[in-house]
């Protein structure tokens, strides 16, 4: 029995986000339909195969419709059911309707200026991340919402979607920064890039990320390259040195590296304990053990032709409950009455209980004494801890234990992402909880998963996205990877919280009870679904920067100011003649259709380097984009704080020192709100339920 069996789905509309939201739906059991869905792609008949193609009138029973791309009336044809709108700017404010695509949503978010990270010359053009990763991260915002929206106590229930905000959400560091300080970090690199940290070595056969970023995981990965004179140097000795001397100390590395297969240097870092991973081509995953013995891949048919593609990467138990009732809370939140003990921490985990929090759960913060969670040493806590509730336990103590043990019997969910392992030694695993609690949910998430011949290996998100492929993939043709934003995580908090919200759906529904298993590398490779298809239908997916083998011209160019740029694009020959209408110096070149405007690229190119180089950036984004031509300038964090557009959909919430970034959509039932509690503010009332207080 799969996790969604029982709910239908109405997919309305053409558009991708939707396409890829009810792919993930009916990868989990539900029954979805399709109302004017488009197969005119590779991918998007991928990504539709499988589901019913329906007339309007089936939605009628639908218990969730998604809707993108779609001029009819919904409720005309179901009044109740709850319905999700994703569209570019959302359903409101100055930009709603605004034409938008892949490359624009990304500059306009944001994202494009962090996403490879900080780079050496501003001349390198900020990009898109390959894949059409705009209309997956919209799905998971969609499908986070959607989910919690079934189990809305209210019927007729709304969710708005914006593509622009579900992206700029994943930056809630930077975002959170900006709103409470005003600062934003400049995209030139400085001293090390934050190398010190994670960094890309080269390896004879290609190239390997590791992340010794501890003292003893430095000492441990000296060793392992052989005790080198060179680490014993005083510019060498702490993490501020090595920070302060990266550029001299990543050549004597990779002077190392380069005598080393990429897969070797990776196993021995990890045979010392330092987590480490070769940059893998998206191929090579085909012949992994660890992904072949999790039954992560499943056949697939397009266009007749037999490929491979990514299966779900929530591994799934569903165990009998005990029977007890199960229902909505009270309130009008769709998680009202709901415990959640929270183990997580960092990114990922503490961001999926934000979305838990902020419709109604009751949210038990579990950290150890001392500093708690890392993310308290930045501005993330006062992001992603808000409304929750803190308390500290130091797990190394049996009493502790115990108290963690008799909070889980009276708790529905817990989530945790510690490594693999570590929740069972303490006697709080899934198995041994279940004994005492038949009827907790439980959520975790790993670098490669729980089961598997690398499941304990030590992993981060941000090496994760190299082993995938993601990092390597991100770049311009003739510059070497970097290891980039930390795109993974936040990523993972929108599927985790829709995991959690699916899990409670179907404890309500027939009782059982989940056991989820989220792997983070296959969650990342779900979203490459693009490139492992073009792979296998035509030529292998390669680093192509911002060019685009269905648009042209696709790009961005420089405009008057520091890192100023915009990005442009035709979609077809009515934006190539609407665009060709403002720019003077292609007003002879209108006429030209798709091929002959990629034939004469550089002759485009050139012209409108010319044509923004004396224009400031803003200005024009705002006269394409009332030409209907899609547009944007490339936003920073700054740029978020200030928009009129964002500011009018209440993106961001009022905080005692600025703003703080809001959800990644806007519900009709709302959320909940509430400060971020200190380290241990709510212990002794906590533990007083439970007789330790």
């Amino acid at each position: 029995m799969a996790l969604l069996s029982g709910l239908k789905v109405a997919q309305v509309g053409s558009g991708l986000a939707a396409a890829v939201c009810g792919r993930l739906f009916a990868d989990h059991g539900a029954t979805v339909v399709c109302v004017e869905a488009d197969v005119s792609s590779p991918l998007a008949a991928y990504l539709n195969a499988g589901k019913e193609v329906a007339a309007p009138d089936a939605i009628g029973d639908a218990g969730l419709i998604l809707c993108q791309d779609w001029s009819g009336d919904i409720r005309a044809h179901n009044a109740g059911a709850p319905v999700v709108t994703i569209s570019p700017h959302g359903l409101t404010g100055p930009d709603a309707g605004a034409p938008a695509t892949d490359l624009t949503l990304f500059y306009a978010s944001g994202i494009s200026k962090l996403l490879t990270g900080q780079v050496d010359d501003l001349a390198e053009a900020p990009m898109r991340p390959v894949g059409e990763q705009s209309a997956f991260i919209a799905a998971l915002a969609a499908a986070c919402a959607g989910m919690h929206a079934v189990l809305a106590p209210e019927s007729g229930v709304t969710v708005d979607v914006s593509m622009r905000e579900a992206l700029a959400t994943l930056a809630m560091t930077e975002l959170t920064r900006a709103g409470v300080t005003g600062r934003e970090a400049s995209r030139k690199r400085l001293t090390d890039g934050n190398g010190a940290t994670v960094c890309i070595l080269p390896a004879s056969d290609g190239y390997v990320a590791i992340s010794p970023r501890e003292d003893k995981q430095w000492a441990s990965w000296l060793a392992a390259m052989g005790a080198p004179d060179w680490g014993a140097e005083a510019r060498f000795a702490t993490k501020p040195d090595r920070v302060a001397n990266w550029d001299a100390l990543h050549a004597l590395m990779s002077e190392w590296s380069r005598q080393h297969g990429k897969q070797w240097i990776a196993d021995l870092a990890q045979e010392a304990h330092v987590p480490s991973f070769p940059l893998r081509e998206l191929p090579e995953h085909f012949q992994s053990e660890q992904l072949a013995e999790r039954g992560f891949w499943r056949e697939a048919s397009v266009g007749g032709k037999a490929v491979r593609m990514p299966g779900s990467a929530l591994g799934l138990t569903l165990t009998p409950g005990s029977g007890r009732a199960f229902g909505p809370g009270t309130g009008a939140l769709p998680l009202a009455g709901v415990r959640v003990l929270d183990f997580s921490w960092v990114i990922a985990g503490p961001t999926a209980t934000r979305y838990l929090a902020a419709m109604g759960a009751e949210v038990i913060k579990v950290e150890a004494p001392g500093r708690g969670d890392p993310g308290r040493a930045s501005e993330l806590h006062t992001v992603l801890g808000q409304a929750k509730k803190a308390i500290v336990l130091d797990l190394k103590k049996p009493e502790d234990r115990a108290a963690a043990k008799a909070l889980a019997k009276t708790s529905d969910i817990l989530v945790e992402n510690f490594a693999t392992g570590v929740m069972d030694r303490l006697g709080l695993g899934a198995e041994a909880l279940r004994a005492e609690n038949p009827d907790l949910i439980y959520v975790s998430a790993s670098g490669l998963g729980r089961t598997g011949p690398e499941a304990h290996a030590v992993a981060y998100g941000t090496l994760l996205q190299c082993y995938a492929g993601f990092a390597g993939l991100n770049r311009h043709p003739d510059l070497p990877p970097r290891v980039g934003f930390a795109w993974l995580d936040p990523m993972l908090g929108l599927l985790l919280g829709f995991a959690s919200a699916a899990a409670v759906w179907r404890r309500r529904t027939n009782g059982e009870v989940a056991r989820v298993d989220c792997s983070m590398i296959e969650a990342l490779l779900w979203t490459l679904s693009a490139p492992l298809l073009a792979g296998q239908i035509g030529a292998a997916a390669s680093p192509v920067g911002n060019f685009s083998a269905v648009y042209a011209p696709h790009g961005a160019w420089r405009c008057t100011g520091d890192d100023s740029w915009v990005a442009i694009v035709a979609r077809d020959d009515a934006d190539w003649r609407a665009l060709c209408g403002v720019v003077p110096g292609l007003s002879g070149l209108a006429s030209q259709g798709f091929a002959a405007r990629v034939a004469r690229a550089e002759e485009i190119g050139g012209v409108l380097g010319a044509w923004c180089g004396a224009r400031d950036a803003a200005d024009v984004a705002a006269t394409l984009t009332a030409a209907r031509v899609p547009a944007a300038k490339l936003a920073g964090s700054a740029d978020l704080l200030a928009s009129e557009h964002l500011k009018a959909r209440g993106f961001w919430d009022a905080h005692t020192r600025g703003v703080l970034p809001g959800l990644p959509w806007r519900a009709s039932f709302g959320r909940a709100v509430g400060p971020a509690p200190a380290l241990g503010a709510d212990t002794e009332a906590v533990l007083r339920e439970v007789g330790r207080g």
